[in-house]
């Protein structure tokens, strides 16, 4: 997702002020993604230029007030109805970062790939706590959303490292570095929580 898009989706309840628009966008994404005010002011002029939004000038002529307009709304209806195409999402930096080391013989893949396990299930761990805090408190649907989308993608991401170790682990006469004795293994238990052993 772009802010562009982003700002069209909190334009589309009500006209809204520029710190209005970052703070809606940060509270709804649960912090996950900043912004700084010049990054909404940069996009919503960007925006009016395109007819998207409108500026609706304040009485006392100190703040200026944003609305959607009609071709705006189009915008917003045509990408919720496009999907978001996988190849189209930034590059994974993991991913790289994996596949060079595992081409250096001074790399010690084991331990790149225990390191990255334990953080990611830190990680995991920090949003099943949120995400049932929240659920006791039942406010909002944003969040949850948002707080899902980084659940399962970490608990994807453990399942990929699982299968990089054992990949690793099935190369004969390997030139790797055994995984350290005090590297923790993880393993995710029925309730979707991890634990490290």
């Amino acid at each position: 997702m772009s802010i562009r898009q982003g700002i069209l989706a909190m334009l589309a309840g009500g006209p809204r002020y520029g710190y209005q628009l970052r703070t809606d966008f940060e509270e709804r994404t649960g912090n996950t993604w900043p912004l700084n005010i010049g990054q909404v002011y940069t996009t919503l002029s960007r925006l009016e230029r395109d007819r998207l939004v409108i500026a609706i000038e304040a009485s006392d002529d100190t703040h200026r007030r944003y609305a959607l307009t009609d071709q705006g709304r189009a915008e917003l209806a045509a990408w919720f109805a496009t999907p978001v195409h996988r190849e189209e999402r930034p590059r994974d930096e993991l991913a790289i970062k994996l596949a060079m080391a595992a081409e250096l013989p001074e790399a010690d893949l084991h331990a790149v790939v225990q390191a990255q396990r334990t953080d990611t299930m830190r990680a995991l761990q920090d949003y099943t706590r949120l995400r049932r805090a929240h659920d006791e408190s039942s406010e909002g649907l944003a969040w949850p959303i948002v707080l899902d989308s980084l659940i399962f993608s970490a608990e994807a991401e453990i399942r990929w490292l699982d299968a990089c170790e054992e990949r690793l682990s099935h190369l004969d006469g390997s030139h790797r570095t055994p995984v350290s004795a005090g590297a923790p293994e993880v393993d995710l238990d029925p309730a979707g929580e991890g634990a490290a052993r």
